[in-house]
C-alpha cells in the first residue's frame, strides 16, 4: 500500500507531500490541472525513463520519494535475491540531477533501474484507457486463469520439473553429439594420449634432460678442465695442496710464538682441511666423468621428441603437457563409459517427462474447472458496467510440447454484441470495453490472490449515467480487497471514495504550480456538487452530491 508520496521539483511541482490511506482514494480537477503530472513523478520511482525537461528549476535536482507499507505482499525472498534489506515501510526514491544523470534507491541502497522495476511492479500498477496491452497478452490470461484455478503450488511444481527435464535434454544432446563423432576423431585423441603416456613424463624432467645433455655435450672440456684442476691442487713442491701445508707449518710455528696469531692459523687449517676436500671432489667428478655417444644420443631423442610434442600440443613446459594428458584420459573414458550415460539420462528423461505430464494434465483438469466460473463473473461484472451483451469465451486446446506454463494453449474471445461471433479480444474489443474488462478482472483477482495498489487513470472516460455508477460501485468493491486510486472526470465515481483530493493549479510568485489537496466532507460536497453542474454550484447540485455520497 501507497502511505506517503514527495515530490520535489518536477513539472509544475515545486514541493509537494502527501499521505495516503487504504481503500479507494478519488483524485479529481479541471482539465489540465496536474493530475497526469502527479503520475509522471509517481512512473519515476516505478523505473520508468525521464528527462531534463521534467525538472521544475533545472538547477535543481528532482527527487520523488514513494513509501509502501509491504508488509503483507511476502516479498522478503525478492529483496534477498536482489540483496536489498527489507523493511515493511519500504521507500522507493528516484533522482534527476541538473547535470543529467539519474539515481534510484530502495530503502537508502543504490540500485539500477532494472532493479526499482523488477521491486515497483509489486507494489503498484497503473490502467489507463490508452494503457491495457497487458490484457491482451496471452502470460498475462494465463496468471488470472492460474489464480482462480489455484494453481501457483503445482505451477511451481511445473516449473522445477520442466527444468530439470530440459536440462537433461541439453546434457544428452551433448553426448549424442560426442557420440556421433567420426571414429577417426576418437582414434586421433587415443593416439595423442598413447604418446604422451608413452613419453612417462614427469614434472621437471625437461631441466634434468637439459643439464645432463649439457654435461655430456661438453665431455671433453670438462674432462680437461677437471684434470688441469687437479694437476695444480696436488703438483709436487708446487701444487696448491703441498703450497697450503707448507703456509699451515708456518702459521702454526708463528701461533707457538705469539699466542693472538692463534686465529689467523685456525684460519689456514680450515682452508687446508678445503683444499683437501676440493681436491677430492675434482678427483670423484673425474672418474666419473666418461664419454658416453650412446646416452647422449639418448638424452638428444628424448629432447626431440619433448620439442615435438610442444610444438604438436602449442605448449612450452611438460606441466602443460601432462595436463593435455589428463584432459585426453577424461575425454577418453567419458567416450568410453558414453553408452552407460547415455541410459541413464534416457531414463532421468523419461521419468521427468512421466512427472511433467502428471502435473501438466493437474493443472489443465484445474484450469478447465476454473475457466466457466471465470467467464460468468466477467460476464456479470461488465454487464453491470454497460456491456449487457458481452460473453467471453475461455479455450484450452492440447499442446504436444512442454510450454514454459503448461501443455495448455490459451485463447481469451470476446463477443461484445448479442449474435455476433467471439473472437479475439485484441481484435473486437475497443478501448473503453478493455477498460472495463480490465477493471472487472482486478475484481475477479482481488478475490484470489493479495494485488498491489491499483491506480485507474480516467478509464471511466466516455461513460455516463447509471453505467458510471456501477463502475464506481466495482471500484469499491475491488476497494475492500486492496488500495484504489482513481482519477477521475465522474461526479459518480468520485462519490464513491473513501479518501478526495482535488489537484489545482495556481500562480504562487509568477510560477504557474500543481498543489493536491485532500478535501473534507463540505469541500467534497462542493467539488462533486461543481462536477456535477459546471462552474455554478447550485442547491440542486448540492443536494446531488449529497445523495451521491450517501
Amino acid at each position: 500500500m501507497l502511505t506517503q508520496l514527495k515530490i520535489k521539483n518536477f513539472a509544475l511541482i515545486e514541493n509537494l507531500e502527501v499521505d495516503f490511506s487504504s481503500g479507494m482514494t478519488c483524485i479529481t480537477g479541471e482539465t489540465g490541472a496536474g493530475k497526469s503530472i502527479l503520475l509522471g513523478g509517481l512512473s519515476l520511482v516505478l523505473g520508468k525513463r525521464a528527462d531534463l525537461s521534467s525538472l521544475f528549476d533545472p538547477t535543481k535536482k528532482c527527487v520523488v520519494e514513494a513509501t509502501f507499507d509491504v508488509s503483507d505482499y511476502g516479498l522478503q525472498a525478492l529483496f534477498k535475491n536482489h540483496d536489498l534489506d527489507y523493511e515493511d515501510q519500504t521507500l522507493l526514491r528516484r533522482e534527476l540531477l541538473p547535470q543529467g544523470k539519474s539515481r534510484a534507491f530502495i530503502n537508502d541502497t543504490p540500485v539500477t533501474l532494472n532493479v526499482l522495476q523488477a521491486v515497483s511492479i509489486h507494489l503498484i500498477d497503473i490502467h489507463s484507457q490508452h494503457d491495457t496491452q497487458t490484457l491482451l497478452q496471452n502470460e498475462y490470461q494465463f496468471q488470472v486463469l492460474d489464480a482462480l484455478a489455484n494453481n501457483e503450488t503445482v505451477l511451481s511444481r511445473y516449473k522445477e520439473s520442466l527444468s530439470i527435464y530440459k536440462n537433461t535434454q541439453k546434457e544428452m544432446d551433448h553426448w549424442q553429439s560426442l557420440q556421433s563423432q567420426s571414429k577417426d576423431a576418437f582414434d586421433l585423441k587415443q593416439f595423442l594420449y598413447e604418446e604422451l603416456v608413452a613419453s612417462n613424463l614427469e614434472p621437471g624432467m625437461d631441466t634434468i634432460l637439459e643439464e645432463q645433455l649439457d654435461a655430456l655435450t661438453h665431455v671433453e672440456y670438462l674432462q680437461t678442465s677437471l684434470a688441469e684442476s687437479i694437476q695444480l691442487l696436488e703438483a709436487e713442491s708446487m701444487g696448491i695442496v703441498d703450497q697450503m701445508n707448507h703456509l699451515q707449518r708456518l702459521s702454526q710455528g708463528i701461533a707457538q710464538k705469539a699466542k693472538h696469531y692463534e686465529q689467523i692459523h685456525e684460519r689456514v687449517k680450515s682452508l687446508a682441511v678445503e683444499t683437501d676436500d676440493l681436491l677430492e671432489e675434482f678427483k670423484l667428478q673425474f672418474d666419473r666423468l666418461e664419454a658416453n655417444p650412446q646416452k647422449l644420443e639418448q638424452l638428444q631423442a628424448q629432447m626431440d621428441n619433448l620439442n615435438s610434442l610442444y610444438q604438436k600440443h602449442k605448449v612450452q613446459s611438460v606441466k602443460e603437457l601432462l595436463a593435455i594428458q589428463i584432459e585426453l584420459a577424461d575425454t577418453l573414458e567419458e567416450t568410453i563409459n558414453l553408452e552407460d550415460k547415455l541410459a541413464l539420462l534416457r531414463k532421468k528423461e523419461k521419468e521427468t517427462k512421466t512427472a511433467l505430464e502428471a502435473i501438466s494434465k493437474q493443472l489443465s483438469e484445474q484450469r478447465h474447472r476454473s475457466k466457466t466460473i471465470l467467464e460468468e463473473e466477467l460476464q456479470l461484472l461488465v454487464g453491470k458496467m454497460g456491456m449487457p451483451d458481452a460473453h467471453f469465451k475461455i479455450d484450452l486446446n492440447p499442446s504436444k510440447d512442454f510450454l514454459s506454463n503448461g501443455t495448455d494453449i490459451l485463447s481469451f474471445e470476446f463477443s461484445a454484441n448479442q449474435g455476433s461471433g467471439f473472437k479475439s479480444l485484441k481484435k473486437v474489443a475497443s478501448g473503453g470495453e478493455l477498460s472495463r474488462i480490465m477493471l472487472a478482472i482486478k475484481t475477479v483477482l482481488s478475490r484470489y490472490k493479495k494485488l498491489p495498489t491499483l491506480i485507474f487513470d480516467e478509464i471511466d472516460s466516455g461513460v455516463s449515467g447509471k453505467i458510471s455508477d456501477s463502475i464506481a460501485e466495482v471500484m469499491a468493491t475491488v476497494a475492500e480487497k486492496l488500495q484504489v486510486f482513481t482519477i477521475t472526470h465522474l461526479p459518480q465515481v468520485a462519490a464513491k471514495g473513501s479518501h478526495h483530493f482535488k489537484v489545482e493549479k495556481k500562480i504562487d510568485d509568477g510560477k504557474t504550480q500543481t498543489h493536491l489537496y485532500i478535501l473534507n466532507e463540505d469541500a467534497r460536497i462542493q467539488e462533486i456538487a461543481k462536477m456535477l453542474s459546471g462552474n455554478q454550484v447550485t442547491e440542486t447540485a448540492i443536494a446531488h452530491a449529497k445523495q451521491l455520497m450517501n
